[in-house]
């Protein structure tokens, strides 16, 4: 950032503190209402936008029909969710993880592309879990992106994930960086 040199030093050292500080409150803003979030059944502790509803069905998921408990919300121009699926086999974590990534980028069209590393504390060290940034298209062709992480703790595993027409960092990065599995 340039500051204009013939602002006097303390206007400019002003509006310097001025534009960091709403830069920082971006990801605090009103239609952002981080609150600590609980799923039921688990031991995982997060941060959600909002106040999320829950849902629950069964799905097809590593080669079995699991329940599969979905909380999201709407804050901010995005779709904010987890979801959550007890596998009962140590066996099927990685098919899990590798299908929950795939299955997201099916739902928008976007071809799974290259996966990042991701550590969520205290979840079970794991090759599969990993983070992923993907472009597709809704069903009515509005253009949409998406970020996720998959994770598992023992047989369990999670699917944190962020959907918008545009997905800021600094909100998805407080999604994902709060994501904790408690002792």
């Amino acid at each position: 950032m340039s500051l204009h040199p013939l602002l006097p030093m303390r206007s400019r050292r002003a509006l310097a503190i001025a534009t960091a500080a709403s830069v920082t409150l971006t990801a605090c803003s009103p239609a952002l209402d981080w609150r600590e979030v609980r799923p039921v059944d688990s031991r995982l502790l997060l941060l959600m936008p909002c106040r999320p509803l829950v849902h629950e069905r069964s799905v097809p998921l590593a080669g079995q029909t699991v329940k599969l408990a979905l909380q999201a919300c709407d804050a901010g121009g995005q779709t904010w969710g987890l979801a959550v699926a007890e596998l009962n086999d140590p066996g099927r974590v990685a098919p899990a993880l590798a299908e929950l990534g795939a299955l997201a980028a099916s739902n928008i069209g976007a071809r799974a592309g290259p996966s990042l590393p991701i550590q969520i504390l205290g979840a079970t060290p794991h090759p599969g879990q990993h983070r992923l940034r993907l472009s597709g298209h809704l069903p009515d062709g509005k253009a949409v992106t998406m970020q996720l992480v998959v994770f598992s703790h023992g047989t369990r595993v999670f699917q944190a994930t962020v959907l918008g027409e545009q997905v800021p960092d600094d909100a998805a990065e407080m999604f994902f960086g709060a994501l904790r599995i408690q002792p």
